[in-house]
């Protein structure tokens, strides 16, 4: 019985442990990196219904808060940017939906009006995507803009920041 447990147990670690040449696990690591006291995870994921999305989490290392997806690029009177992943021009991905949030934005309680900001913590933004066709996988690129500030001061936002990944063709997924 308790060979029986380790061998099911060994076969579910081995199971979650694919490489690229054999498809992915949801969800797929594809970078990480830390810029300006935030920590961010790049990764695809798959629902039960089969809808792949690149999913970008921003943890801000410092007890920070990071800006809603909604408000304009330049901020609110030049106060603030958007914390957003997107595709590239040249990505061989391509959106079939909106990106959203895991929190709720809230009105800042400092500084302009209808500035809108995430609490505290990490913010998990999720686009739903179509990948190519074919098999293997293949390089790309997303591009991610935030910007983490607290109650006295702002870290140098990041905008547009490429991020190189390496992304499954459709028929590498798993059926």
């Amino acid at each position: 019985m308790l060979k029986n447990l380790y061998l099911f147990g060994l076969a579910l670690s081995l199971s979650a442990c694919v490489s690229p040449s054999s498809g992915f696990v949801s969800p797929h690591r594809l970078a990480a990196f830390n810029q300006n006291s935030v920590s961010v995870t790049i990764a695809l994921e798959q629902d039960a219904s089969r809808t792949i999305f690149l999913v970008a989490t921003f943890t801000p290392l410092s007890g920070d808060h990071l800006y809603s997806k909604d408000i304009p690029r330049d901020g609110v009177y030049g106060e603030g940017r958007p914390t957003l992943l997107e595709l590239t021009p040249q990505s061989s991905m391509r959106a079939i939906g909106t990106l959203t949030a895991s929190v709720a934005d809230e009105v800042s309680s400092m500084g302009v009006d209808a500035l809108l900001v995430y609490p505290s913590g990490p913010v998990t933004l999720r686009l739903p995507v179509s990948l190519p066709a074919g098999m293997g996988w293949y390089n790309d690129q997303v591009s991610v803009t935030y910007m983490a500030c607290n109650q006295t001061a702002c870290k140098p936002p990041v905008i547009g920041k490429v991020v190189r990944v390496n992304i499954p063709r459709m028929g590498q997924l798993h059926p």
